[in-house]
């Protein structure tokens, strides 16, 4: 059984200062992820208490004013049910600023939220997250219309819908190349390519959207300031690079800065079209 607690104590103040810098962001939204994902049926009973202020709570305060915002992250992530932004990085009230979408694509609102995000916030935020996560229906309608152009049918009517499968294509297209070149472009015969498709066209989109919302804010990133990316794995419930490492069956734990070149895109690619997920699914 896993209990989770949120606790308010009127005594004291319990919400940590901002991180001093990027890596110390990405750490607490590491260490968060790493105790949400511990497996509580193998830990036995397991109680874990998320501390939050009064002003975190919008409790009233003496001057009657609204809580001050303090965000130590800006998220990017995908509007699915199964990814709860702040229960994913084990975070309390007030600590992330979550714009979510489906996909996790990079609209002009969804970047105009973040830019909002880095210029206002500029005494606590540290870190610029895009999240996308594994079996993402977004880049699954995405693969299909690529794998099928008739299914594309179904959005073409809607403007909104059609405008997320768009901005999933490139990702999708650079998925299949990649898969080719590290497989052989036979593959496409097999019966996990579709899945294996979907596989690395989630890894790459969150890099490329991490590299685009990168460049976007070039003007208020350096030292005091980063993007990084990740993937959070619906099974294991961990956040991670779907690249594989030795002892690890499925992700590389962590988030991490994307790509700074097309070489680098072309490498990280191959790695996740031989990931181990990815190996699994055409064997």
């Amino acid at each position: 059984m896993l209990e989770l607690v949120y606790r308010f104590d009127p005594t004291g103040r319990h919400t940590p200062d901002p991180p001093a810098d990027p890596a110390e962001a990405r750490r607490r939204l590491e260490d968060g992820n790493r105790a949400f994902s511990t497996d509580p049926l193998a830990a036995g009973p397991t109680r874990r208490v998320l501390h939050v202020d009064a002003d975190d709570l919008g409790l009233p305060t003496e001057d009657g004013k609204a809580p001050t915002q303090r965000p130590f992250a800006a998220v990017l992530a995908c509007s699915d049910a199964r990814a709860p932004v702040e229960v994913v990085f084990g975070q309390g009230c007030n600590r992330l600023f979550v714009v979510r979408v489906a996909g996790n694509v990079l609209g002009s609102e969804c970047l105009g939220s973040l830019d909002f995000a880095v210029t206002n916030f500029d005494e606590s935020l540290r870190l610029v997250v895009v999240l996308g996560h594994s079996r993402c229906g977004a880049v699954s309608a995405a693969v299909d219309s690529f794998l099928n152009p008739s299914q594309y049918l179904a959005y073409a009517p809607s403007h909104p819908l059609r405008a997320v499968v768009d901005r999933l294509m490139v990702p999708v297209r650079a998925a299949h190349q990649a898969v080719g070149r590290a497989w052989g472009h036979g593959i496409g015969d097999r019966p996990g390519y579709r899945d294996a498709l979907i596989g690395t066209a989630v890894g790459l989109n969150a890099a490329l959207t991490a590299a685009t919302v990168r460049q976007e804010l070039r003007e208020h990133l350096g030292p005091a300031r980063e993007v990084v990316y990740g993937v959070y794995d619906l099974v294991t419930r961990r956040v991670g690079v779907p690249i594989g490492v030795p002892g690890e069956s499925r992700f590389a734990p962590g988030l991490v800065p994307p790509p700074a070149d097309l070489t680098g895109f072309d490498q990280l690619g191959i790695a996740i079209a031989t990931s181990p997920p990815v190996r699994d699914l055409l064997a």
